[in-house]
């Protein structure tokens, strides 16, 4: 029996349901990052390994980076027409189920399973395992692999490694302990491409996203004397620069890693939306200010989307950061 979304769920519980259901959906949120695809993927050609039927729900594409990864290219946004009733659908790196977007289907709380480090999760899941001490939603998932005793595939390995190595920020974030290293260390021992995930995700950039990256560090500016940085990135710049949503990722850690910056937000809008994504250097809770305006994330890195204008946005968020502390 499934057990009261109230509280969280043990490792004994959740491979316990794993066992008993026969057919299983992965499912990343939109705007798909290494944790919640790398996660969803090490799950689930651990349970193919098993017997089970596997299939991987995405609302949006596989970014360019992300491809590499094992089963990468199974990822699609269809549901199987045979589908059995039963089958359980696992929500990977995501607070909420309406990060997986407007094409999930309508679930029952008893066919989901919600797998995560975020502060704050709903726990909107039959079953819910939230463990805010990792450092990503991949290392949950090896605590049920280990539970399992599935073995660690070098498909597997990179796709956990992955998850930790975009989650650290490449090791540099405050969440990269002693812990996190040997498990990394373990990972490469049974098998993970390191040099891969280093090479698609940190030095295999396009020209257009340098191009971009160059457009908004031109537009920065720089707030409370010099503790807040802020640019905006919109439509005209994309398409000035041949680029696209993915290649603004990485723009906010720019602007974070100016010195004297402590907080720092990039306005994208672009794409019929306004996303703000935030980061601290952890004397500001960031993810409490995102929250204050509907957003999300973690201690350090957040983000929300805003309807309204940028100028109001931007106003917005800078009183937000401001009742946390900036």
């Amino acid at each position: 029996m499934l057990q009261s979304e109230l509280r969280n769920s043990t490792t004994e519980e959740v491979v316990r349901e794993l066992g008993a259901r026969p057919a299983f959906v992965m499912v990343s949120h939109v705007k798909p990052d290494g944790d919640t695809l790398g996660a969803g993927l090490a799950l689930g050609l651990a349970l193919r390994s098993l017997g089970k039927r596997v299939h991987y729900f995405q609302q949006d594409p596989v970014p360019r980076n992300l491809r590499f990864l094992p089963d990468a290219d199974k990822v699609t946004r269809d549901v199987p027409a045979d589908l059995p009733p039963d089958a359980l659908w696992v929500f990977c790196d995501m607070a909420d189920s309406s990060r997986a977007g407007e094409f999930l289907p309508q679930l029952e709380r008893r066919n989901m399973l919600d797998i995560d480090h975020h502060l704050a999760n709903a726990r909107f899941g039959g079953l819910n395992y939230i463990i805010e001490t990792e450092c990503s939603t991949g290392t949950c998932v090896l605590r049920i692999l280990r539970a399992l005793g599935t073995p660690l595939t070098p498909e597997i390995a990179t796709c956990l490694l992955t998850t930790i190595m975009t989650d650290t920020g490449g090791f540099m974030h405050a969440n990269t302990t002693a812990d996190v290293l040997r498990i990394s260390a373990d990972l490469i021992e049974h098998g993970a491409d390191r040099e891969a995930i280093t090479n698609e995700i940190y030095a295999n950039k396009r020209l257009a996203a340098i191009k971009v990256l160059g457009a908004s560090l031109e537009r920065l500016r720089l707030e409370k004397d010099g503790r807040y940085c802020w640019s905006v990135v919109d439509d005209a710049m994309l398409a000035a620069a041949g680029a696209d949503g993915e290649d603004t990722e990485e723009i906010v850690q720019h602007l974070r890693e100016i010195e004297g910056v402590e907080v720092a937000a990039l306005f994208k809008a672009y794409d019929g939306d306004l996303r703000v994504s935030l980061r601290s250097n952890g004397r500001v809770n960031v993810q409490k200010a995102a929250g204050r305006l509907g957003g999300g994330g973690h201690f350090r890195a957040s983000g929300l989307t805003y309807n309204g204008g940028v100028e109001q946005a931007i106003d917005a968020v800078r009183g937000a950061l401001e009742a946390e502390g900036l």
